[in-house]
Formats: C-alpha cells, sequence, structure tokens
C-alpha cells in the first residue's frame, strides 16, 4: 500500500549547492538521501512529496556543509500481509513467476499460481492441465500477498492467485459470468448421458 509519511531529520547541504535556492536544495538533498531507501518501517521510498518546515543551517567545524533542521513528506510503498494487488507477470520460470507490482517484484511458486495441475514450457509459458487456462510474460493479473520478509536489503514477497477473484484478468471475468459456480482453473465436470440410477 502507498503512504504519505512525514519526516524530521537534520538534512547537510552541501557546499555545490549553496548557490541553489534553499528549498530547491533541500529538496535535491532529500531526494538523494532516500530515494531508493528501504526499511521494515518505511518501506521502500518513492519519492519527496513536499517539503514543510526548514530550520536555521548550522555549520559544524571541519564539514563545509551546512545542516538544516527539516520536516518533509515522502510518498513510501509498504507490501502488508493479504493485501491484493494488480501487476503483471514480469519473468516465468520452472519454479513460478516473478510479479511486478510497481515499485517492487514479487514471486509466485508455481503452485500457487492455479488451482490445477500446472506445467512448465519451453516458451516460458504455465499451462494448466484440466482448465487449460495460461501464464505468460506480460499477463496482468491480481495476486494477494502471503509472505514478506526483510531479511535482505530488497524485501521477498509471497504472493498466490489460488483463491476467488484472483489471477489473470481474464479468468476473473469469466469466473464472474459463471456465477462463480467454477473455481479458478476448475472445468465443470459433465454429465454422463444415458446412464440409469
Amino acid at each position: 500500500m502507498f503512504y504519505k509519511v512525514k519526516i524530521k531529520d537534520h538534512i547537510r547541504v552541501s557546499p555545490d549547492k549553496f548557490g541553489l535556492e534553499l528549498r530547491q536544495a533541500i529538496v535535491a538533498e532529500v531526494k538523494s538521501k532516500f530515494s531508493g531507501f528501504i526499511s521494515k518501517e518505511l518501506g521502500v521510498v518513492i519519492d519527496v512529496s513536499e517539503v514543510d518546515e526548514i530550520g536555521e543551517g548550522v555549520i559544524i567545524p571541519g564539514d563545509g556543509a551546512a545542516y538544516y533542521e527539516t520536516s518533509f513528506k515522502l510518498i513510501t510503498f509498504e507490501p502488508e500481509m493479504q493485501e491484493v494487488l494488480r501487476g503483471k507477470i514480469k519473468e516465468v520460470a520452472d519454479f513460478g513467476v516473478f510479479y511486478s507490482i510497481g515499485p517492487l517484484d514479487g514471486m509466485i511458486h508455481i503452485s500457487q499460481t492455479m488451482n490445477d495441475f500446472v506445467s512448465f514450457s519451453k516458451d516460458k509459458v504455465l499451462q494448466g492441465r484440466d482448465g487449460h487456462r495460461s501464464l505468460k510474460i506480460g499477463d496482468q493479473c491480481r495476486a494477494r500477498i502471503i509472505a514478506v520478509s526483510y531479511k535482505e536489503a530488497t524485501p521477498k514477497i509471497g504472493l498466490t492467485m489460488r483463491q476467488a477473484g484472483l489471477g489473470k484478468e481474464d479468468w476473473i471475468e469469466a469466473d464472474l459470468k459463471d456465477g462463480g459456480k467454477v473455481a479458478a482453473g476448475d472445468k465443470p465436470k459433465k454429465e454422463e448421458k444415458g446412464k440409469k440410477e
């Protein structure tokens, strides 16, 4: 989910930016410091929204820069458990798909792509055996976050598409037209004709 977060910090304005208007210099330094910043508390910083207040500048002996106590707002993206996100398939592998959700990529294990036995083809396509549904690079989908881990610099996001209302956009539309009678990846069973009880 996207958030607007208010932060208060001492921003260092380097001497090469002294020629700029102060607010412009502060925005440039905040962008330089926080763009792409990732933490468990903030998520991923996307951009600087606005600079609210700039305090008096302070010079520290031995450092030619000026420091300003500044309050500003950042736009961040923080993946949350059970959140449903629209995105597209970025890459297909034999173990699953990589799913682009804007500023980050998540991973959908092959067992979580559809309610079917799934096989991988050399054309980089995941194919369902019974439902004849397929996933390929560029497909628009909806997926739910089921795991988030911040152990490394970039968060690892696990997703699923095996629930009602999730999956490839075409599947969702088809399931809605069927009145929800057919779950994603399942095929209606044909009745045997001429069989007496």
